[in-house]
């Protein structure tokens, strides 16, 4: 088994081994993963935070030993806090990165970093501070960051900057914690999952205090959450049909 490590700001994760193939999430700095396959120009991999898998250009990363990459697994994870950041390269380059990138590998790339960090499991409360960062970011398939981001790269993000663990996709994040009869019974921070025609779970949200919900839906945004699902007062309709809240913490 080979191992990697993101030494890049942003790199795409693709669902196939070519450049024009979807990108079905991120690879973000610091993020270390296991090598499945590679290729001439390409790496399957399955990263280590939430097993997802996909295709990375093999320019795009570092190889690791198996011993740095259980080292990771040990460190607890140091996040950039900032919705932007730089780290200095041993050369004195300056590069950008993006919050939520892992900091704990930046001593091990050689890297300096003088920015804010941070790390821990807060409490469940400064979810939506978090959330809010976030506000007005444009939607994008399998964005992770604020440039960009999708529903469940977002609640992702969120949860994972307070140092709690969901899966990638909307679909595996509704198979975690625990299921709430009524909106009534939850709480700011809890996740509101939606379904499409077929039965599919396609989308997710943040609960917010007062019926409200913050989610990505063209951009990161706040609407209504009712018993039937969001409703958006710019279009005067229900945009999502609501299939269930789950607790995760």
């Amino acid at each position: 088994m080979d191992y990697g490590i993101c030494n890049l700001s942003i790199v795409p994760l693709r669902a196939e081994a070519s450049d024009v193939s979807e990108m079905v999430s991120q690879v973000l700095y610091g993020e270390h993963f296991k090598i499945l396959e590679i290729r001439k120009k390409w790496s399957r991999i399955r990263l280590a935070f939430d097993s997802y898998e996909g295709w990375i250009d093999n320019k795009q990363y570092v190889t690791i030993a198996e011993t740095d990459y259980l080292g990771f697994e040990k460190k607890e994870l140091r996040l950039s806090s900032d919705l932007v950041d730089f780290v200095t390269t041993s050369d004195n380059q300056l590069f950008s990165l993006c919050l939520g990138s892992n900091i704990s590998a930046a001593k091990y790339l050689k890297h300096h970093f003088e920015g804010k960090l941070i790390s821990g499991i807060l409490p469940k409360e400064h979810l939506i501070e978090t959330a809010l960062l976030y506000l007005n970011t444009p939607y994008f398939w399998g964005g992770k960051t604020p440039f960009g981001i999708d529903c469940s790269g977002f609640t992702q993000m969120v949860y994972k900057l307070n140092g709690y663990k969901l899966l990638r996709d909307a679909s595996q994040q509704a198979s975690q914690g625990e299921a709430l009869s009524f909106i009534e019974e939850s709480e700011p921070g809890d996740l509101a999952f939606f379904d499409n025609e077929e039965g599919k779970i396609t989308h997710v949200g943040i609960i917010m205090a007062d019926n409200y919900i913050i989610h990505a839906h063209g951009k990161v945004r706040i609407d209504r959450l009712d018993h039937s699902g969001i409703f958006n007062y710019e279009l005067r309709n229900h945009t999502h049909k609501l299939r269930v809240i789950k607790r995760i913490i």
